[in-house]
């Protein structure tokens, strides 16, 4: 698939056209800020693409971090079940039709394989699906009390963050998230973040099997 990738944060809202290859994605920054890239930003983008087309090595990279990612993603998805306790709400109208709502708190009995799924054990939320679909549309959660990680030493994620994810039909029947946007503070250890970002992925549109090469001379041509 092709899509456009809007990343919006405090600090700068980049744009991205975005291919996905057997080889991991490929993108290229098309504007920040919502401006189109300045002459020097261009080139640099340019020189980018060129050292990626040059060097398998740093794809390989690439393409094995959004591995991780996905993994991490994955694993979240398929601990939906046994992490959380539901309760009906009942149907509620949504721009694709109507959708069945439930509400969700953290299963007591639920025990977290690893670090990255420590954070259901606090979160609570609605989960919307579309039944003729058998499809989670919505999901919205928010962290009712702190999460540490190695007993507060190492990291923790403090109560009152959340996050909005949105899935869609973009189109034979495949499914992909359209928004997502998550607000968390966290100590990581002796050093405060705080994450604000909104993401949104739109014009999904079917490419054929390429390679990350053919890729990049795709948006390369499309300047």
């Amino acid at each position: 698939m092709r899509y456009r990738l809007r990343r919006k944060s405090p600090r700068i809202t980049s744009t991205k056209e975005v291919i996905e290859t057997r080889d991991g994605d490929v993108a290229r920054l098309v504007a920040i800020d919502d401006k189109p890239l300045s002459e020097i930003d261009e080139q640099r983008e340019q020189d980018r693409l060129t050292a990626l087309e040059r060097d398998p090595s740093l794809q390989r990279r690439r393409k094995q971090s959004e591995e991780g990612d996905t993994g991490i993603v994955l694993r979240l998805v398929r601990m939906l079940p046994s992490a959380f306790l539901y309760q009906y709400i009942g149907v509620a109208a949504a721009p694709a039709g109507p959708v069945q709502k439930f509400s969700f708190a953290p299963n007591p009995r639920f025990n977290p394989p690893d670090i990255e799924t420590e954070a259901l054990r606090s979160m609570t939320g609605e989960l919307w699906i579309d039944a003729a679909q058998e499809r989670v549309t919505r999901l919205e959660g928010h962290l009712r009390q702190d999460t540490e990680y190695g007993w507060g030493v190492v990291a923790k994620l403090n109560k009152g963050g959340w996050l909005v994810l949105d899935q869609a039909d973009v189109g034979g029947h495949q499914w992909r998230v359209v928004h997502f946007q998550m607000v968390m503070s966290m100590r990581i250890l002796f050093k405060s973040k705080n994450s604000d970002t909104t993401q949104d992925l739109t014009g999904y549109t079917p490419v054929s099997g390429m390679d990350y090469r053919k890729a990049i001379q795709m948006l390369r041509a499309e300047k």
